[in-house]
């Protein structure tokens, strides 16, 4: 049986549904369902259980990990960067995953799990290796946290351990997000009900809209994760991006010409859609002073070492693929 925690979360429940194409069903999914919107991530995907995020913290520390346990996928965790409630993002974020390692290691059980691209900092380098590891919020500090204590651990470990740095993720199920789904997401809100994209000015030496970050299709990182539980010789932390950079401005115009092609209206320049208005642009909000990466691009050395050959989903195909699923109204 396969534990995916975080399972019915944006980007553990693409893995299910990952692993319900490759016809794996024996999945047990935990999650907090508090928020019950996310049952609609779960509804169309193929699972033999679910257990309480609380639940499962409390029984793996007092008796391990469920009988007949093969892997964890472990994807659950505070993932809002904006969070002032360290406390909480600590608890979620860097005890229950210390606990989950423990057990792992304990039982021999692979387990791969999600950090993230933000223990990077501002500024990069975006290379793995600690002299490249500034976090600025609480979030990445749980994140670096955890990377560092399996650095310590991964010597001993007989068994799989792999951290998977994401970098910004967009695609399908993740409505529930809120402020916090992806840039493609918010932009086809704003273009749908406004007409119009509304994008930073120009921060760190780039011009209006031209920050750059590493845009992945959640596809994409399913698929990673499903390639490392197929590879149980790979562990270590390892960087999932497209391993090349694409401008704000980018995304809002591979947004627009999407909605326009349905339209049958012909494509637009960066130059026609600001001329029109389309996209336009406002200061970047104070308190995000001295703490926004205008810049982002994965180094994927480690990934392509480990053999993953797979080219990654080009900006514009995903971005095609996502609002065509968005406008389909189908699980966002």
């Amino acid at each position: 049986m396969i534990v995916v925690t975080g399972g019915a979360g944006f980007i553990g429940s693409n893995i299910v549904r990952a692993l319900n194409e490759q016809g794996r069903e024996e999945i047990l999914v935990v999650d907090d369902l508090s928020d019950a919107s996310k049952v609609v991530n779960l509804s169309d995907l193929r699972t033999t259980d679910y257990v309480d995020r609380t639940t499962f913290q409390r029984e793996i520390v007092d008796h391990g990990l469920p009988a007949k346990t093969t892997a964890i996928f472990h994807q659950g965790a505070c993932s809002d960067t904006m969070a002032t409630d360290g406390r909480e993002v600590m608890q979620t974020n860097f005890t229950f995953s210390k606990n989950l390692l423990e057990v792992c290691i304990e039982a021999q059980i692979p387990l791969i799990y999600a950090s993230s691209a933000a223990v990077y900092g501002r500024d990069g380098p975006f290379a793995v290796g600690v002299k490249n590891e500034t976090p600025l919020n609480v979030y990445a500090y749980s994140k670096y946290l955890f990377d560092q204590l399996v650095r310590s651990r991964l010597s001993a470990c007989r068994s799989q351990v792999v951290g998977l740095r994401y970098f910004n993720v967009y695609g399908p199920r993740e409505a529930h997000k809120g402020r916090m789904a992806s840039v493609v997401y918010q932009l086809f809100q704003q273009f749908q009900s406004q007409g119009s994209i509304r994008l930073f000015e120009g921060t760190g030496g780039f011009p209006d809209g031209e920050q750059r970050r590493d845009f992945v299709s959640v596809k994409d990182v399913a698929l990673v994760n499903l390639y490392m539980l197929d590879h149980p010789e790979a562990s270590g932390i390892i960087n999932v991006g497209t391993g090349c950079s694409r401008s704000f401005n980018d995304v809002a115009l591979a947004v627009i010409n999407t909605c326009r092609a349905g339209r049958g209206e012909p494509e637009w320049s960066l130059q026609d859609a600001q001329q029109s208005e389309a996209i336009v642009y406002f200061p970047l909000p104070a308190e995000l002073n001295g703490k926004y990466q205008s810049f982002t691009e994965a180094d994927l050395q480690e990934l392509r070492a480990l053999g993953y050959a797979d080219e990654m989903t080009s900006l514009e195909a995903g971005v095609r693929h996502y609002v065509h699923h968005l406008q389909g109204n189908a699980k966002a």
